[in-house]
C-alpha cells in the first residue's frame, strides 16, 4: 500500500464533514483543472461525444465534455460523505423516486430482481440509497483494485449499509446466481468494454459496440426481473429513479437483449448526456477488420 493511498484516504475522510456545497464547490474546481490538464482523458471524452452525438454542433460537444469533468470529480468528492458521514447525513442527501411498485419490491419483496444501473456519475449513491432501505441480500460485482488497501476501502464503502456481499469479478456467475435463487438482488454495471473475449457486438448510438451480455444471461439463468435505476447527481445531492420493471425480458435471443439494453439505455443518457461516463473507452474493442477509433 503506498504512501499516497493513505493520504488521499485521510483526505477523503477529513472532507466528509463538509458542507456539500463546499465539497462540489472544490468538484467543480478540480473538475475544470483535469478537463485541461488531462488530456489523454480529455481526448477520450471528446472522441466518444463526436461518435455518439454527430448531430450536435462541436460547441455543445465541447460544453457536454467540460460539464462531465466537473461530475466526475464531484461524485469521487461525494464518496467522502456517501461512505464516511453519519447515517442520518447520507439519507438526507439521497432521494428515492419513480416507480412505488418496484420501490415497494426492492425493499421488502422477495422475488430474484436485477438492478440495471448504467454507468451514470452517481451509481456508487444510488447502490447506498437502495441498500440503506432493505434488509433484502444484495449483491455488486466489482474489478479489484490494484492498491489492496483502495480495494478495500472501496469494497466496504459499497458494503457500508444493508446486506451486501461485493462479488469480485473473477469470482464468475455461481455466487452471482445463487443470490438471484434465494430472491437476492443484483445491481449489475453491464455497460462497459470488458474485450473481445466478454462482450459481444451491438449498436451502441449506431455504432458496433462490445457489450457485456450479463443483464440477459443473469436474468434468464437467475429468473429475475429487470429494474433500471438512473443516478442523477443534483444540488442537494442525488436523485435516484427506479423505473418501471421491463416487461417480457429477457428472451431466448441474448444479442437482441443486449441491443435492446443499449437502445433502452441510450434514451436513459439523452436526458442527461453530461453525466454518463464518457471517460470509459466504449468503443476500444472494434469488431474484426474495424480501425481503431481512439
Amino acid at each position: 500500500m503506498s504512501l499516497g493511498s493513505r493520504l488521499g484516504i485521510a483526505f477523503m475522510r477529513a472532507i466528509a464533514p463538509l458542507p456539500l456545497p463546499l465539497v462540489r464547490g472544490f468538484g467543480a474546481l478540480l473538475g475544470r483543472v483535469l478537463h485541461t490538464i488531462a488530456l489523454p482523458r480529455r481526448r477520450v471524452v471528446d472522441t466518444n461525444l463526436a461518435v455518439c452525438f454527430p448531430d450536435k454542433t462541436e460547441a455543445e460537444r465541447r460544453r457536454i465534455a467540460r460539464e462531465t469533468f466537473v461530475y466526475v470529480a464531484q461524485s469521487w468528492l461525494d464518496r467522502s460523505w456517501l461512505w464516511h458521514a453519519p447515517e442520518k447525513v447520507v439519507a438526507s442527501r439521497l432521494k428515492v423516486v419513480g416507480a412505488a411498485r418496484e420501490i415497494g419490491e426492492i425493499a421488502d419483496g422477495d422475488e430474484p430482481m436485477i438492478l440495471f444501473a448504467p454507468h451514470f456519475y452517481g451509481l456508487d449513491a444510488a447502490a447506498t440509497a437502495l441498500t440503506m432501505h432493505t434488509a433484502r441480500p444484495s449483491a455488486t460485482i466489482y474489478t479489484t483494485q490494484r492498491d489492496p488497501m483502495v480495494d478495500e476501502w472501496i469494497r466496504e464503502g459499497r458494503t457500508r449499509f444493508g446486506n451486501v456481499a461485493a462479488l469480485n469479478r473473477v469470482d464468475g456467475i455461481k455466487p452471482v446466481l445463487a443470490g438471484l435463487r434465494k430472491g437476492g438482488l443484483l445491481y449489475l454495471l453491464p455497460d462497459m468494454d470488458f474485450g473481445r473475449d466478454q462482450t459481444i457486438f451491438v449498436p451502441f448510438y449506431g455504432v458496433q459496440a462490445a457489450t457485456v451480455p450479463s443483464l440477459s444471461r443473469f436474468a434468464r439463468l437467475g429468473k429475475a426481473k429487470v429494474v433500471p435505476v438512473v443516478a442523477k447527481l443534483t444540488p442537494g445531492g442525488y436523485e435516484i429513479e427506479v423505473r418501471p420493471a421491463w416487461q417480457n425480458f429477457p428472451t431466448d435471443d441474448v444479442e437482441a437483449d443486449t441491443a435492446l439494453m443499449n437502445q433502452r439505455l441510450q434514451g436513459y443518457i439523452d436526458t442527461m448526456p453530461s453525466q454518463y461516463y464518457w471517460v470509459h473507452r466504449r468503443f476500444k474493442t472494434r469488431p474484426e477488420g474495424a480501425p481503431p477509433i481512439y
